[in-house]
């Protein structure tokens, strides 16, 4: 689904990451995952076509046009996105934030608009909600009505960025579980980035975990095996949540 070959990825004389490579397959929820700093929501900006690499190539799969979606407007785009916070724009209600993308790419009349946001809307639970403001909803729900409206046109691959972070331990895991239903029923590519082990540990299919001094990947796999397996010890420590040793006083 997608293919990133080579990638160094900064800023003027700086380098984040250098000659990153890994793929992403069909229907994986693939986490990005690293300590803070690391590049992870760096390295979604590139896959999103955000910022332009240094160097190396990103390929994305185009699966064709979402069902009954395109109408005049040429091709949608081949994804979603669930921006950090989820990226609400305030000023509009539930349906008017999920409807942009449709209103955008697509020549449906206005029923068959609000058809499908229904439809989204009730997706992710929150049928009832379309002309809720976002500052009337709590955390959980803006989330969720930032997936509906990245499931709007029905892409085969969606990116999200931190989609647990600041929730209370109870909507992370109900977060956890729609991301888990939309995957298989939808037969969803989710490529995700966080550091929640809980979360990454309910989702992952497979991980890429990131390290600043190192520039790039330091591990890869099932994140439960690389928990109990790996034999880096930045990686163990991670994924057991042990700080890192510290040298004598003095020394």
């Amino acid at each position: 689904m997608i293919h990133v070959e080579g990638l160094t990825i900064g800023w003027g004389a700086r380098v984040l990451m250098r000659d990153v490579s890994f793929d992403v397959a069909r229907g994986d929820v693939f986490v990005v995952l690293g300590g803070s700093g690391c590049g992870k929501s760096t390295l979604l900006r590139h896959l999103i076509g955000l910022e332009r690499p240094m160097a190396g190539r990103i390929a994305i799969e185009r699966l064709g046009a979402p069902r009954d979606a395109c109408v005049g407007r040429g091709a949608a785009p081949a994804f979603g996105v669930m921006f950090q916070s989820g990226a609400l724009l305030g000023s509009m209600t539930l349906a008017e934030n999920v409807g942009l993308p449709l209103r955008t790419w697509t020549d449906l009349p206005p029923a068959a608009v609000e058809a499908v946001v229904r439809a989204k809307l009730a997706l992710v639970g929150l049928d009832g909600f379309e002309n809720h403001l976002p500052n009337e909803l709590s955390g959980g729900m803006k989330k969720r009505a930032a997936i509906a409206r990245a499931l709007a046109l029905d892409p085969p691959l969606v990116f999200l960025d931190e989609p647990s972070a600041g929730l209370d331990p109870v909507s992370a895991v109900e977060l956890d579980d729609l991301l888990l239903a939309l995957n298989r029923a939808l037969g969803l590519t989710l490529v995700v980035v966080t550091h929640e082990l809980q979360s990454i540990f309910a989702i992952a299919t497979r991980c890429i975990m990131l390290d600043r001094e190192a520039q790039g990947i330091i591990a890869r796999g099932d994140p439960r095996w690389l928990r109990d397996h790996g034999d880096d010890p930045r990686v163990r420590r991670f994924f057991n949540r042990q700080a890192a040793p510290t040298a004598p006083a003095g020394a």
